[in-house]
């Protein structure tokens, strides 16, 4: 079954948008993260949260290395990771939906609960200071 011409013309309309609403940039993301704690991102605060253990097993450097500039291995799966510093991966920090999805997935392996705004912002400028 073929769908009219002005109803794919609608669908392709409302659904850019959404596809386009999710691109951003490290310094757009830092923006929304500092809005959202109130408070200027720490680049140090980022590398002592991301390479401490939080009463679990693993830090973040667990598996993206304690310099995130080359690529990691997670340490459990054995799959590989690609730099997390936005200067040694370009693609690191532009799709908003994925980094809030492994925000998520990788705080609460690692602090057992989600993230704060401030953490993930102190996070994100430390890895931008990444050269």
């Amino acid at each position: 079954m073929c769908m009219p011409t002005s109803w794919r013309l609608m669908l392709l309309l409302a659904v850019a948008p959404a596809v386009q609403a999710q691109a951003t940039t490290p310094a757009q993301l830092q923006r929304t993260y500092d809005a959202a704690a109130g408070t200027p991102a720490q680049p140090e605060r980022g590398r002592l949260f991301f390479t401490q253990r939080h009463g679990g097993e693993w830090s973040c450097a667990s598996c993206h290395g304690a310099m995130p500039t080359v690529a990691g291995r997670h340490v459990v799966t054995g799959k590989p990771l690609d730099p997390l510093a936005p200067a040694f991966n370009p693609q690191a920090f532009t799709d908003e939906r994925r980094v809030e999805k492994w925000f998520r997935r990788n705080c609460k392996d690692v602090t057992g609960r989600e993230c704060s705004a401030a953490e993930k912002a102190d996070v994100l400028a430390w890895l931008q200071t990444l050269r």
